[in-house]
């Protein structure tokens, strides 16, 4: 049977419904961007006090379906189980009678939907969607019986996703302790290492390149900022292709050993986050990141990664950096961060150490990769009726 089409903006509306700080109740619940995660999944919440916000934003109840305008690349699209208000880079979608919810953020979340999202998006370094060209986007319109059974089994099939990713992530954790016991805590130093700026054991401190969308989808492969937020690790099947020249592939190239790091970010936590290219493939790095080459006489880059993802480390990063509309840390901000600098050879105790933590992680990220895939196939299979 074929399914009838329909445009977003027909089956169910965007509701801008604004509030005024002055408006705001003591314990209402706020999400913003920082909130909700890739691919949609909520990760918190902030309880609002008087004076905690101080422009106009968005309600929203469980019966919305909550799309992240801006960077619409990052497909954060969340299903909230309780009602507040949230950014107005977040846009509330109250699905229609003909229309079920589930089924709709699963439809907007697909990899093709969000691709459309992200070449009908306006602004180069901060692209957003407009709320119009949404409306204009078409799905397919099965009986809402069959949108519901499509989504129960979705369902089941990113449960199985999130399973996995659990498991980096507590995989992740294990890394962390295992360097905190080895060296302990980077910024109180306990036993006594000597301490550097990261300006003095590294160098080439450089932005990446940045195009509009439009060079985006072929070319050479660019280092995705996405998979430094969610595994602080590089992700080759994930990487982008970028329309460069010779001269920006000579520029903007990473090296075995490089790092990278977040230059910006849209939530405070997120930024300088860092991870070490370990590949001889050619990989630029875009304008959101920067650079630094570590002076392998001085410091491992291994050792040097992981102690910048210990909390006492991250929080120190964080308070080097510098808030506007979005987070951000600059190349001097980075260069004076000062680290602990034990000899170079105990340093390399904890390349032995984590080898094999690293390779449960590999295989984590593989089985995930798996997950995703058959999730993806299932999705391109529901929309067309084929499940």
């Amino acid at each position: 049977m074929k399914w009838a089409i329909a445009t977003l903006g027909e089956v169910a509306k965007i509701e801008r419904k604004g509030i005024d700080a002055s408006d705001i109740v003591p314990g209402t619940e706020f999400l913003g961007l920082e909130h909700i995660q890739i691919g949609g999944e909520i990760i918190g919440s902030q309880r609002l006090e008087y004076g905690d916000i101080s422009s106009t934003k968005f309600r929203f109840t469980q019966a919305h379906v909550l799309y992240g305008k801006l960077r619409p690349y990052l497909a954060k699209i969340a299903l909230p189980d309780f009602e507040g208000i949230c950014s107005t880079d977040i846009l509330p979608i109250a699905p229609g009678p003909n229309l079920d919810r589930k089924y709709l953020a699963y439809y907007l979340r697909q990899p093709s939907m969000v691709d459309l999202a992200n070449s009908r998006s306006t602004g180069a370094n901060l692209p957003r969607l407009s709320p119009k060209v949404l409306e204009t986007f078409k799905i397919p319109l099965p009986p809402l019986e069959e949108q519901r059974r499509i989504a129960a089994i979705l369902d089941k099939a990113d449960g199985v996703r999130r399973k996995r990713k659990e498991a980096i992530r507590l995989t992740e954790e294990l890394l962390r302790s295992t360097f905190l016991e080895m060296f302990g805590d980077p910024v109180t130093n306990p036993k006594g290492w000597e301490v550097k700026r990261l300006g003095e054991i590294c160098t080439n401190f450089q932005n990446g390149i940045g195009k509009n969308s439009e060079h985006y989808g072929h070319g050479s492969k660019v280092a995705n900022i996405s998979d430094l937020y969610e595994w602080h690790r590089f992700i080759p099947e994930k990487y982008s292709l970028l329309d460069v020249t010779p001269k920006e592939i000579e520029k903007y190239s990473l090296m075995r050993g490089d790092m990278l790091f977040v230059r910006s970010s849209v939530k405070r936590e997120g930024v300088a986050v860092c991870s070490v290219y370990d590949s001889d493939e050619i990989c630029l790095f875009s304008s959101f990141m920067i650079r630094v080459r570590p002076r392998t006489d001085l410091i491992n880059p291994e050792f040097l990664s992981l102690m910048l993802r210990t909390p006492p480390m991250r929080n120190r990063l964080i308070l080097g950096s510098n808030t506007s509309t979005i987070t951000n840390i600059s190349q001097p901000g980075l260069s004076k961060i000062e680290v602990v600098v034990p000899p170079i050879k105990t340093q390399n105790l904890i390349t032995k150490v984590t080898k094999n933590i690293e390779e449960s992680v590999r295989c984590h990220l593989q089985a995930l990769e798996q997950s995703e895939n058959l999730f993806n196939s299932l999705l391109q299979r529901a929309f067309r009726g084929e499940l």
